[in-house]
């Protein structure tokens, strides 16, 4: 059975992490390998699990050093982006590295959290924003980064499974309209993190 949460006995000391991050770090970037989608030209979804939430909370921890108040902060914002059993999870990032483009870009991206979507079969899940915070602004400017969450039901989770079924990941977005054809390794991996 898959890990749901991180707990805090999970949680190394900063002494017996730096023992393992730099093995560890290899071990992530394999995982996150298959669990990573590029979107049109500049969007990449990260599919979240324990793994990916378990580095994360200790590359946070290991960087800033906040202490006990730190951990508990940590595992606050980021127990969410495991998956449920019942969904998957992403981390989308808009890569520019130009800042004026990339200002620009965003400033016409406001509401794209609520135009995500995964399409496979006859089927279609759409992404749900996680409730954290509004990633986008009053103005219309979306955040660079989006959590969304894709709930799925019973069927749904079935019909995903099967093998060699095609997985198209996307956007509608007026002004991001991009979709991509998930790999098979992505899908299996993926796959994976659903509840039996």
């Amino acid at each position: 059975m898959r890990r749901r949460k991180v707990s805090r006995e999970d949680v190394m000391s900063l002494q017996d992490f730096a023992k393992i991050r730099a093995d560890k770090r290899k071990e992530i970037v394999a995982l996150k390998r298959y669990r990573r989608v590029e979107v049109g030209p500049v969007a990449t979804c990260y599919f979240e699990s324990y793994d990916t939430m378990w580095w994360q909370i200790h590359e946070m921890l290991f960087i800033e050093k906040g202490g006990e108040e730190q951990i508990a902060d940590e595992l606050t914002a980021y127990n969410p982006l495991i998956p449920n059993g019942k969904e998957l999870v992403c981390t989308v990032m808009f890569e520019i590295d130009d800042e004026i483009r990339r200002r620009n870009f965003l400033a016409r991206l406001g509401g794209v959290e609520e135009t995500m979507f995964l399409r496979f079969g006859d089927l279609e899940v759409r992404g749900v924003p996680e409730v954290d915070l509004d990633r986008t602004t009053e103005d219309g400017k979306a955040s660079s980064v989006q959590f969304l969450h894709f709930p799925f039901n019973d069927a749904q989770i079935a019909a995903f499974r099967k093998p060699n079924t095609q997985i198209v990941i996307g956007f509608g977005h007026q002004a991001y309209g991009h979709m991509a054809v998930m790999s098979e390794e992505t899908h299996a991996a993926l796959a994976s993190d659903f509840e039996d």
